[in-house]
């Protein structure tokens, strides 16, 4: 039976060492059976959590010509202001306005490689019109990369492994990522209508890297949590909470043993305001390379008990797993490093700023994009000529599918 719910897990049990195995316990089947998680008592001051909050939400609301003087566009970094339906996923546009920001690192040097470009200061407001938002946001992400470390460390305990595993993946200064989010109802939207409307506040998609914690900041549904049978279940808020998604190359570093679950933001109906959410990505190093990663997963050393209650887990389910909608960590194509995997990704998600500062990799992507297109469009065409057979005419018409953006 798929899951249903979404588990709540209690971090004060597993600072505890009479209480720690029994987390562990719990942990592995969130990891195995769902890979989504609510964890509590997670460790940051409530004023913080508060303050993070309130100077997020009030960002929104500063002059439009504050937001624009740190545009995303401005800088190579991907960091900075989003204007609403900026970003791609799955091929859609996403109805969220948003900044990015990250742990800080100085323009990187001229000899760096390309992808270090991501390493980059942050685009901070005016403190004239937000004087606390650079403060509050540089130790959340502060106190948040340090969580989100050990957190990782539970997570090879809960699945058999030593709990620095994973700590080859990380620099000493660590880049993490950190987003603010607006998501309009729809009708401010100018898409409601007489009957139910759903629009994509961001589509489906799986997180990359290897962990990922979001804080709800409004009272709004929207958050939902694809089962193995498809079906789609509410992931929302709870306070005193993070939700944690498990992402991608945490799934390919334990060779599938940690789900990582398709998931997607619905936007709020008309007349329920907007919705808030303050998502936080934990970064990982962006020199590993494919080759690397090929050696760590070869020798990983997931105990075969484990193993065998993940292959349970699928067995009892019809042995489905869900497509894949984006895999940062695949090997192939144009990339050989994470970093440079990731560099594409962002420009396939903001194609203004690809435009600007990396027009060859988007010239690249949209050819690739293209080239797909008419491939699943000729399969498609070859399908339903088999399909219906010399009565049917033959040459029957097809549709080039969506391409995939994110």
């Amino acid at each position: 039976m798929s899951f249903t719910s979404i588990p709540i897990l209690d971090l004060a049990l597993a600072r505890d060492p009479a209480t720690k195995p029994t987390f562990l316990v719990d942990l592995r089947h969130a990891l195995l059976e769902v890979g989504f998680l609510y964890i509590r008592n997670v460790g940051i001051p409530d004023d913080l959590w508060r303050q993070a909050i309130a100077e997020g939400r009030a960002f929104f609301d500063i002059p439009r010509e504050e937001k624009l003087k740190i545009e995303m566009k401005n800088a190579p970094s991907f960091l900075g202001y989003s204007q609403l339906s900026a970003e791609i996923t799955a091929g859609h546009i996403d109805h969220r306005e948003q900044i990015d920001l990250s742990t800080e690192h100085p323009v990187p040097g001229p000899d760096a490689p390309r992808y270090a470009n991501l390493l980059a200061p942050n685009q901070w407001p005016s403190p004239a019109v937000l004087p606390r938002f650079r403060d509050v946001y540089t130790d959340y992400m502060r106190r948040m990369g340090d969580i989100s470390v050990w957190f990782t460390s539970l997570i090879a305990e809960a699945i058999g492994l030593p709990p620095d595993a994973f700590d080859r993946y990380f620099d000493t200064d660590q880049q993490h990522k950190l987003k603010i989010v607006k998501y309009p109802d729809v009708a401010e939207l100018g898409l409601a209508g007489p009957g139910p409307v759903e629009g994509q506040g961001v589509g489906p998609h799986k997180d990359s890297m290897l962990t990922s914690y979001l804080l709800q900041a409004s009272p709004h549904r929207g958050l939902q949590v694809q089962n193995m049978r498809g079906e789609w279940i509410d992931c929302p808020p709870i306070d005193g909470t993070l939700v944690v998604a498990i992402g991608q190359g945490l799934e390919a570093l334990t060779r599938g043993v940690c789900a990582s679950t398709t998931h997607r933001v619905l936007s709020p109906a008309a007349g329920q305001g907007a919705r808030y959410s303050i998502p936080f990505f934990q970064g990982v190093r962006g020199s590993t390379t494919f080759d690397e990663l090929d050696g760590a997963i070869a020798s990983a050393s997931v105990p075969e008990a484990v193993r065998r209650q993940r292959d349970q887990v699928l067995a009892a389910n019809g042995g489905r797993r869900l497509d894949d909608v984006e895999f940062t960590f695949r090997k192939g194509g144009a990339a050989a490093t994470l970093g440079e995997a990731t560099l594409r990704n962002r420009v396939k998600s903001h194609p203004d700023v690809g435009e600007r500062w990396y027009p060859d990799i988007l010239r690249d992507i949209r050819e690739q994009q293209a080239r797909e297109a008419a491939e699943q469009g000729a399969a498609a065409s070859k399908t339903d000529a088999a399909t219906q057979g010399p009565a049917a005419g033959g040459g029957v018409g097809t549709q080039a599918p969506a391409v995939e953006a994110h």
